[in-house]
């Protein structure tokens, strides 16, 4: 992929249980606060190609270097998927994906070719 540089983000924050979900709904109330950002709905269920559930921070590349220092170090116990919206989902997702804790298997086969 040509060097280019991306307009947007997405954090999205892992959780597996009712704890997780709560800490994940504390922090996002935070970083809603702070910046500038986008709280998506909180999954309690897969969605796309998550392997667990989640909630998806959206926001500008401007904020770029001030949320992810916060979101390293105000994480919790969660797991964070971080990644630029190019418009190649399957390359923001895998070769352009950035993660804060544990990474997780994501389950790509909607974003490759149909054969």
């Amino acid at each position: 992929m040509p060097l280019q540089e991306f307009k947007a983000y997405h954090a999205h924050l892992y959780y597996s249980d009712h704890d997780g979900l709560s800490e994940a709904q504390h922090i996002a109330h935070q970083v809603a606060e702070l910046f500038d950002v986008s709280v998506g709905r909180f999954h309690e269920k897969k969605v796309g190609p998550h392997p667990m559930w989640s909630v998806q921070i959206s926001f500008s590349s401007v904020i770029l270097a001030e949320i992810m220092p916060w979101l390293i170090q105000n994480r919790g116990t969660l797991d964070v998927l971080l990644h630029p919206l190019s418009g190649d989902e399957l390359w923001d997702h895998t070769q352009g994906a950035c993660w804060l804790g544990k990474s997780h298997t994501l389950d790509i086969r909607q974003f490759l070719p149909k054969i």
